[in-house]
């Protein structure tokens, strides 16, 4: 392996070297192409060629072959033909790019190049930005938002402060939904996928009302009759002790749970836009969206993987397996009937719902062009699941329930000329403020206290009361230099101010946790924190012919600080427990992007090296059910990408596509790592911590005679979770026309992945082996799209893998001592084969 991956690696750098050269020996063979955009480029590539999309990774207008950024653009009818209606689906189908998604904490991990953020704390923003109509939704819920009726989709890789601010140090997911066109347009789409005996349906309307109005109005909805995966759960018991302390001598009560759901869900979108363009000069597009999302198991992909004896440590009867099954319980009805915010029928669950208003006003004048982009977007998240993930009985049962809402308010201005002198500018602004509400509710260790203050606390172990007030305020600009034609150099920077108020409270813990010294109740600990930030860039872009461009950069990029609002405050923790401070990224990248062949190849290259400095992570501590947040040390990436596409115009409608992409993800010097549940001394958790007052602490090496265990680890060296070091994608499609004005077009997709780390600690049990997916298209419509009959198949090879995961709950023992046994390991897992009939009709 090693060996295959050295030639693998000589052969990227190979293929960079054979690139350039090929492109610099080619423009005899260059022509330059029109830009155009989604269904347009789509359809353009149908006669022979490759035409550009333009996409705004800058905030203007570029084409994807002129913008010095990695970026991966996929149009609107690309996002149609494989159903990419979730940025998990997204993800099942971009190399370096990972979505995991959780039942608790922020709700998801999104992964670019093997950076991003671990999912356990809601307070923990994501590394990765995600952008919809140009407005910023950065919250790991995200995920659970409807993503269709798309005019364009750009990932940018590699931090992406300049323009889009903070939380951008991995890469930009930018979402562009469509407009209303210049004609009448009716479509409806209805689908039934297999697996789920999942129904959707999709209806859009657009038009114009008058010459200068045009609206558009998209609606769509579905619900699965099955969940994806199986559901092992059996009845089982959860027995209470009604009592305040453990030397009370009390006859347990007995409360029988039957099995969860199995993650089977429905949801409901719609979305309205109006745009106006009352002149040639000014241009002003409304939109406002309103979804739901239910699913009757958030942790219904939560598997058992990995576990020292093959089968769960809290049921023997249920196998630890790489297969898309999982098994949990609902709440006992007593504890439904308590508990805030569980369902009444003891169902356990997950109800997001959400909507939003955006105002896009962009006036062009001769030589300047000023936007401004105002967002107000509001979720909340309600969910009762049990959070051992495991169909068991006995105390050890924890059965959890949260409620969250964020508000978030936005507003930017920037102004762009475009002289036709050398010189020409960019500057902007930017506000926002946030608000976050936190409240959760545990029961677990057969806790019963029937003389709690308020009822709904007489099964809580605990319970959490957290909130944080955000603002922020930006200011960017940027110098856009042409010393001659083919030559642009840019440099730009962005200031930003950060502020962050919190709270955190525990109103009830039950007597006995107390007294054990694992909750600390009603204390409030407050936070007001500080930021400031200056994020610079510098680019270059030298394009020696039309169909040639070379380019280069240096970036920089800020992720927000801020406070665990899902930790747990204990005698031993206080308020640097919670608090966490910025994670920032510097380096270099730098390519060639090229069209050959009469525009028949496109052929490029990208090259980065970023350095990560004091990393956010958060540690579940399996043993005690406890959260830790903190800022540990650094990490480096550093790669090559290569993605090509070809269309011959000798074969009208066919191209293959394809990327190969080596990415070396690790950890720098990260002393004072949380160990893995059973990691001993010998295997790297040899170092004590020591509590300096900070939010970091220090760390000092374990001293025999001195200390019992260890409880800290440098990551040096290791792997960062979700880093496969090579990615590959491999695809081909065709459209043939048949008699009678019917076209008849297939596709297929295969991505690989090499093995990598699920965990963000270097625990060697989480490590998902390589694996292969396939997805495929089957299509047949007229000539004039009033019709079309799709088949479309995803993860077509069934191959099960880890997205991220965490050590299992009341699993592990023997943390920093000298023998260990490591925790059984929960898996998010990715979805399994679907494949789903849709028709579409057009007017």
């Amino acid at each position: 392996m090693t060996t295959l991956r050295s030639a693998l690696s000589r052969g990227a750098f190979a293929a960079l070297l054979t690139g350039s050269a090929l492109a610099l020996s080619a423009p005899a063979l260059a022509q330059e192409g029109p830009a155009v955009d989604g269904q347009a480029a789509e359809e353009a590539g149908e006669q022979g060629g490759i035409q550009d999309i333009v996409v705004t990774a800058r905030k203007r207008n570029e084409t994807t072959q002129d913008v010095p950024v990695a970026v991966t653009a996929i149009s609107a009818a690309t996002i149609q033909k494989y159903d990419l209606t979730s940025l998990e689906r997204i993800a099942a189908s971009t190399p370096s790019f990972v979505v995991g998604r959780s039942p608790s904490g922020s709700g998801a991990t999104l992964v670019l190049r093997g950076i991003g953020s671990n999912t356990t704390s809601i307070g923990l923003e994501q590394s990765v930005a995600v952008i919809v109509d140009g407005a910023y939704y950065g919250q790991g819920r995200t995920i659970n938002e409807g993503f269709f009726d798309l005019g364009r989709l750009e990932i940018l890789k590699g931090p992406q402060a300049l323009f889009f601010g903070k939380n951008a140090t991995a890469g930009v997911v930018s979402i562009t939904t469509a407009d209303p066109g210049d004609r009448l347009e009716v479509i409806a789409r209805a689908g039934y996928e297999f697996r789920a005996h999942q129904m959707v349906g999709e209806a859009i309307i657009s038009s114009p009302l008058t010459d200068t109005l045009g609206v558009r109005l998209a609606v769509r909805g579905s619900k699965m009759n099955r969940g994806y995966f199986k559901q092992l759960g059996t009845d089982q018991t959860y027995p209470t002790l009604d009592r305040t302390s453990t030397s009370q001598v009390v006859t347990p009560t007995n409360h029988v749970s039957g099995p969860a759901g199995d993650g089977r869900s429905e949801e409901f979108y719609v979305r309205g836009t109006v745009k106006w363009e009352p002149t040639d000069q000014f241009t002003a597009t409304i939109k406002a969206n309103y979804g739901t999302n239910k699913t009757d198991n958030p942790a219904a992909a939560s598997v058992y993987y990995n576990c020292p004896t093959g089968k769960t440590a809290g049921n023997p009867a249920i196998p630890c397996a790489r297969a898309f099954q999982s098994s949990s319980n609902r709440f006992p009805s007593a504890l439904a009937a308590s508990v805030p915010y569980a369902n009444k029928d003891g169902q356990t669950g997950n109800q997001y719902k959400s909507w939003a208003v955006n105002a896009n006003l962009v006036y062009e004048m001769d030589n300047v062009t000023l936007t401004s982009v105002t967002n107000y977007n509001w979720n909340r998240n309600i969910f009762q699941f049990d959070a051992d993930s495991v169909s068991r009985s006995g105390a050890p049962g924890v059965f959890a329930s949260e409620w969250s809402t964020f508000h978030a308010f936005s507003e930017e201005i920037r102004a762009l000329t475009s002289y036709d002198g050398p010189v020409n500018l960019m500057v902007g602004g930017y506000y926002q403020k946030t608000k976050r509400d936190y409240l959760a509710w545990t029961a677990s260790g057969g806790l019963e206290n029937s003389s709690a203050p308020q009822p709904y606390q007489r099964y809580l172990a605990n319970s959490k009361d957290s909130g944080t007030d955000g603002k922020t305020v930006a200011g960017f600009g940027q110098v856009i230099y042409k010393p001659v034609d083919r030559l642009e150099l840019t440099g730009g920077v962005r200031y930003t101010h950060e502020t962050k108020d919190s709270y955190f409270l525990q109103p009830y813990s039950h007597p006995i946790r107390v007294t054990q010294g694992i909750f600390l109740p009603g204390q409030t600990i407050v936070s007001n924190q500080s930021f400031d930030d200056w994020s610079p860039e510098v680019t270059f872009s030298f394009k020696p012919t039309s169909d040639i461009n070379i380019w280069g950069a240096y970036k920089t990029a800020y992720k927000s600080g801020g406070f665990s609002n899902s930790g747990i405050l204990s005698p031993n923790a206080g308020l640097p427990d919670f608090e966490f401070d910025p994670e920032k990224a510097r380096g270099l990248e730098g390519g060639i992007k090229t069209m050959l062949m009469d525009r028949q190849l496109r052929f490029n290259v990208t090259a980065y090296t970023y350095k990560y400095t004091n990393l956010q992570l958060d540690f579940f501590r399996s043993d005690i059910f406890a959260f830790t947040t903190i800022n540990a040390g650094s990490a480096r990436t550093r790669g090559v990408e290569v993605d090509f596409e070809f269309a011959p115009r000798a074969l009208d409608g066919f191209d293959v596509h394809g990327s190969v992409n080596y990415n070396k993800s690790r950890y720098g010097n990260a002393i004072g790592a949380p160990c893995y549940a059973g990691q001993t001394r010998a295997q790297g958790c040899n170092l004590v911590y020591v509590d300096d007052g900070t939010a970091n602490g220090t760390a000092r090496p374990f001293i025999a005679g001195t200390d019992t265990v260890a409880n800290r680890q440098n990551l040096k060296g290791q792997s960062t979770a979700n880093a496969p070091q090579w990615t590959a994608t491999l695809g081909m499609n065709y459209d043939a026309r048949l008699p009678g004005g019917l076209t008849l077009g297939m596709g297929v997709d295969a991505r690989y992945s090499d093995s990598y780390l699920a965990s963000a600690f270097g625990n060697p049990a989480t490590r998902q082996g390589s694996y292969v997916n396939l997805d495929a298209t089957l299509r047949l419509r007229t000539e004039d799209d009033r019709w079309e009959l799709a088949v479309i198949g995803k993860n077509l090879t069934n191959r099960w893998y880890a997205t991220g995961g965490t050590d299992a709950p009341n699993t592990g023992s023997g943390t920093g001592g000298t023998t260990g046994v490591i925790a059984d390991q929960i898996g998010f897992a990715n979805l399994p084969r679907t494949v789903m009939v849709q028709a579409t009709f057009k007017y």
